[in-house]
Formats: structure tokens, sequence, C-alpha cells
């Protein structure tokens, strides 16, 4: 059976992902293209935004009389970065990968770094992100000294 939006003929395949139960089909589906990713953005923000304020009271990070607010913006630039960081890493290195479905346009990114190199940038990303974080939180915690 295909689906019919707007003139596209869309196989079942990539609307529905069963790979994971039945280890056949299609395993990047429709969630994998700028198109889903962008529907899971905005369902990941409204829903994360209190599901995290939440998580932080029950880890005890933020008290129920003084919780900790997560502004909108911040919620969907997170959740937007989130999904599209993800849709291009997929494409780098899963040659089933259709970011731009339903248009017919090739994956570019697919091949640009090997398998090894991109695990390498992951890891070294972190490390970065990891030792900027430390040091701005040691910046802001040092008291003011005059010179």
């Amino acid at each position: 059976i295909d689906y019919k939006i707007r003139n596209y003929n869309l196989p079942t395949h990539n609307l529905e992902e069963p790979v994971l139960l039945t280890v056949e089909g299609h395993l990047h589906g429709f969630s994998h293209t700028y198109i889903g990713a962008t529907l899971i953005a905005v369902a990941a923000t409204v829903t994360g935004k209190y599901l995290s304020e939440w998580g932080l009271i029950i880890s005890g990070v933020a008290k129920k009389d003084n919780p900790i607010t997560i502004i909108w913006w911040i919620a969907l630039t997170s959740a937007f970065i989130g999904t599209f960081s993800h849709i291009v890493l997929d494409s780098i290195m899963h040659s089933d990968v259709e970011p731009f479905y339903p248009f017919d346009l090739p994956n570019q990114l697919l091949g640009i770094l090997s398998v090894p190199q991109l695990h390498q940038l992951c890891l070294y990303s972190g490390l970065i992100g990891a030792c900027l974080y430390y040091l701005v939180q040691f910046l802001i915690k040092k008291p003011n000294r005059p010179y």
C-alpha cells in the first residue's frame, strides 16, 4: 500500500519502522528526514520542557517550592539541535538515510567521514564540551580578585 501526499507516492516502508521488532524493513525511515526531525523536535519541545522540569525536582536539583523553569526558546533550540544533528550524523554513516525525503535529492554527506572518524569527532566534541562546561563553572564560582 502506498500513501499519496501532494502527488508524492510515499512507500509504506518510509512511514513504518518495524525493523527493531521484525529485523525486516527500512531502518532509517521518515523520522530520519528533516521533515520528520522537525515534527519530532516540536513534540520534544512540548513534552521535554515539562518532563525536564519535573526531572529536576525528582532528582533533587530543584525544590518543589523553588522550581527551575526551562524557558520555551531554550527547549525549542535544544530539541532542534538534537534532532537535526542526529540527521546530519546518521546521514554521514548510513546509506539508507534520505534526509531530504520526499524530495529526490542525494545524500551528499554520506561517507564524508569514515565511521571511526565520525566516532572520534563525537568523542572529542564531547570532551571539549565537558572541559568548557567545567571551565565556565570554575570561572562563575571563582571569587572576584582585584589585580
